[in-house]
Parts: structure tokens; sequence; C-alpha cells
């Protein structure tokens, strides 16, 4: 690999640790916008991802990515068990699908990319696994009511089924628009 790419990979690093801070500060918004922004992310993630993948055709884009945050959010205390798990579990399917399909073709890195996107529900989903915990997060940290409406967004569960269902459809328009306006990257691939 050229030391371009690896620097461009980098900067696509700090870009997708970035995107995570900008789902998460969405949480001063209202709960709901915390609780599924990771719907909506894959349409900003898709890019990050379609750059790494083309400039990695072996394993490691999804790794080095998810790896970063990951490893970040460990250091920062954000780090806990459900973020471990589905991070790595989201990770190793992405990097085994892209090395079955190939890591040198866009067919490759768009089918890799759905369990990608999943990723940022790993840093939200404590919500879900740790409810208690988290509550009494918000009581410290958020405003008077926060805890009250976040408890409100946590028991919809047909709205965390529907938002999760729904990353699949964003996945997919993500890696089209992404394809389509990073036509000088996504033409390093061989055609899906």
């Amino acid at each position: 690999m050229k030391k371009r790419s690896i620097i461009g990979i980098v900067v696509a690093a700090v870009v997708y640790l970035l995107l995570f801070i900008l789902g998460a500060a969405s949480g001063a918004i209202h709960p709901a916008c915390f609780a599924y922004a990771g719907t909506v992310m894959p349409l900003l993630f898709a890019f990050v991802y379609l750059y790494t993948a083309s400039n990695m055709k072996c394993f490691g884009a999804a790794a080095v990515l998810n790896g970063f945050v990951l490893i970040v959010s460990l250091l920062a205390g954000e780090g806990n068990t459900a973020l471990i798990v589905i991070m790595l579990v989201m990770t190793a399917l992405a990097e085994i699908i892209r090395a079955v399909l190939g890591y040198d073709n866009l067919k490759g890195v768009m089918w890799s990319f759905i369990p990608f996107a999943f990723s940022f529900y790993a840093y939200t989903f404590h919500w879900w696994t740790e409810t208690a915990g988290s509550l009494e997060e918000a009581v410290e940290e958020m405003p008077a009511g926060y805890a009250a409406t976040m408890e409100a967004v946590i028991n919809n569960t047909t709205a965390i089924v529907i938002a999760l269902v729904l990353v699949i459809p964003a996945a997919v328009l993500g890696m089209t628009l992404a394809k389509k306006l990073m036509k000088g990257t996504s033409s390093r691939l061989q055609a899906a």
C-alpha cells in the first residue's frame, strides 16, 4: 500500500470517528435522535467505507474503521459490553463477506457494508442492554426530565425494531450514493 493511501485511510478513520461523535451529540436534541441515529448514519458511513475499502484491497477496511472507534471509545470510558460485542460481530461479518466476494470488487464492498452499517447501534445499544445504568447516567449528566423522555424511547420496542430494519435500505441507499458521487474511488474496484 502506498504512503498516500495509508494517510488517506488514517484520515478516513478520523472522519468515521467524528461521524460517531456527531451521532452521539444528536442526543442533545432529543433522546430519540441518539437512539435512532444509527438508522441514518449509514448514509454518511458509506462514503468513508467505500473510500477505505477501495484503498485496502485486502483484509482490514471494516477492522481499521471499527477498531479505531472501539479503541477510542474504550480509552474515553465509553466502552461497554454491548459496544464491544456488537462492534466485533459486525466487523467480522463485514470482513468475511468481503473476503468471500472479493476484496477488489464493488460487489464485495457493497454487500459487506450491510453488516458494517449497523456499527453505530453498537454504541447506542447499551440503552437496551444496560437500561438501569443508562438511565442513572442520564440523571447525572443530562438536564432534568431527560431520563424520563429517554425511558419512553427505550420502552418503544416497535420503534427500535423498525429502526433496525430500516438500516438495510439506508445502507443500500448510502452505498448507491457513495458509488455515484465517488466515481473515481469506486472505479478502483471491479464492477459489481
